[in-house]
Parts: structure tokens; sequence; C-alpha cells
């Protein structure tokens, strides 16, 4: 090859014929899930070293796992329960506000630590290369080991207020099951907007919180909202913050009347719709960019 033809060589061209790609290149989405899972061992090791030493600084420790939603809940309780009397018509509303506030605590730390997972991370994201979903995927499992610990607590309150022990407490197991997938997607699909605009975080909170009223963690759906005009009433109701929360009260909870939903659905199978359908399009939606996380 002489000179003049050397310079003509696209290097482009030339790496794309003997196979070689672009460091960041994205992969395809097979072989992405195929690192993915090459990483499953340090995901798991990475998502325990964060629980451990989330509040390795503090006096009490883990214990704040469980105080944290518990202090929530008797706040919530002497306001809306017994200032706003939102417990009327509600049987066990110690059970049924105790339950909303850890089920939908999970949610709402899922959302908020997904969304800081890749922007807080940068320095680790430039310095070793691995699939970028690990981020947020660890910090999920982080607050599914934290349900784990309030569930067992959840069950002593539960238990204490009266509620009988019954078979259908096994349920609670698939129940969690379906809660991770959906959080894992909302995890993803907020990682990548934070990533993409971090002034995201500084209206997460107000977000968070419209979430929160408008699911019934301390109110009854259809008490205090069914008389609403149009469609106002379904859309709280199939809102996926209201399902699993209907979801956990109609397995734990003996004394609790599920939400009547519109169109004659199972709550079962809303939950599932709603899991599968963030999860995939969670994940697709991270990978989409995922050569992009780390720069700027």
């Amino acid at each position: 090859m002489t000179t003049s033809d050397a310079e003509r060589v696209d290097p482009v061209a030339l790496a794309a014929r003997y196979g070689l790609i672009e460091a960041t290149a994205r992969p395809s989405l097979p072989e992405y899930i195929r690192r993915l899972w090459a990483r499953r061992h340090f995901i798991l090791a990475y998502a325990s070293a964060r629980s451990t030493s989330k509040y390795s600084s503090a006096l009490l420790g883990q214990l704040w796992q469980v105080l944290t939603p518990l202090l929530q809940a008797s706040i919530y309780y002497l306001l809306f329960g017994l200032l706003l009397d939102l417990k009327r018509g509600v049987d066990n509303y110690p059970a049924f506000l105790i339950t909303g506030v850890f089920v939908f605590g999970f949610l709402t730390r899922s959302l908020n630590n997904g969304a800081k997972s890749i922007s807080s991370r940068r320095s680790m994201i430039r310095t070793l290369h691995f699939p970028r979903a690990v981020l947020p995927l660890s910090f999920v499992l982080v607050e599914f080991r934290q349900l784990l610990i309030s569930m067992v607590v959840l069950f002593g309150i539960i238990l204490v207020t009266g509620e009988p022990l019954s078979v259908k407490w096994l349920l609670v197991a698939p129940a969690m099951i379906l809660q991770t997938m959906f959080n894992l997607g909302l995890g993803l699909t907020w990682a990548r907007i934070g990533a993409g605009a971090q002034d995201i975080n500084q209206l997460l909170p107000f977000l968070t919180r419209i979430w929160f009223y408008s699911s019934g963690v301390f109110f009854s759906i259809d008490q205090r909202l069914g008389n609403l005009p149009g469609p106002i009433h379904p859309i709280i109701q199939l809102n996926p913050g209201a399902i699993f929360l209907d979801l956990y009260r109609s397995v734990l909870l003996d004394s609790y009347v599920p939400m009547q939903l519109s169109f004659g659905l199972n709550v079962w199978l809303v939950a599932a719709f709603w899991s599968v359908l963030m999860l995939i399009g969670g994940f697709i939606f991270f990978w989409q960019r995922e050569e992009t996380y780390g720069r700027g």
C-alpha cells in the first residue's frame, strides 16, 4: 500500500471490517441482558454493601429502616386519622395506614434512588466498564432488602392490632415479586431521566408527594373519592400506587374491603400488567441510552 493509499483508508471502515467496535458502543439488547446476568453476583454484593453502609454512622444503625416508616405512620395517624377523621369507615385503621406507609415507601425510595443512581456514580462509571443498569438495579435491591425487614415488623403490628393469622398471608410473596418487578422498571426509567436532566431530582419530592396523596395511603379511595365525576375515580383506582396498596391490604387485613375496580378488573391482573409493562418498558428505555451515561 502506497502512502497515498494509506491516507485514503477510512479507519472506521477498517475497524468494522475486522470486527472492532467503539468502546462505548451500545450492545444489542440480548447481549446487554447477557452481560447483566454475568454480573448478577456483583449486583447482589453491591446492593448488600450499600444496605449495610446506609445507616453505619447512625447510633441505632439498621433499626432506622423500620423506625422511619413507623414514625411517619404515627404522624399521619395523628393528622389524618384523628384530626381529619379519615379513619371513619375504615376497619382497623392503624394496620390499614401502616401497611400503606410501608408499601408506598418502597415505591418512592426506588424511584428517588433510581433517579440518582447514575448521576451520583459518574466517577465509577468513567473508571469501570460495566452495564450501567447495574447501578439502578442495585439501588432498588437495597430497598427490597429494607422491605423484607419491614414486612417482618408489619406482620407483628397487624397481629397486635387484632387481625387473625391467615393462610392468605402466603400471597404476600407474589405481591412483593410483582411490586419489585414494577420498582425495577421504575428505577431504570428514572435513572435515565435523572442522568439526562439532573434538575428533575429537585422536582421528584413534589411528584412523589402528589402520587402519595392520590394513592389512598391514609384513606379509602372508594369511600372518599367514589363520587368524583367522569373518569377521575377509575384513573385514581388504576394508578399503580393504589393497585399495590390494595393488593397488600386485601392479603394481610381480614377486615379490609378491597376496591371495586372499574370494568370488573381483577387487582392481581392489573398489578401483573403494570409490573410487566414497567419492567420491560423501563429496561428498554434505559438501554437505549446506555452509551451516553457518564458523559458530560
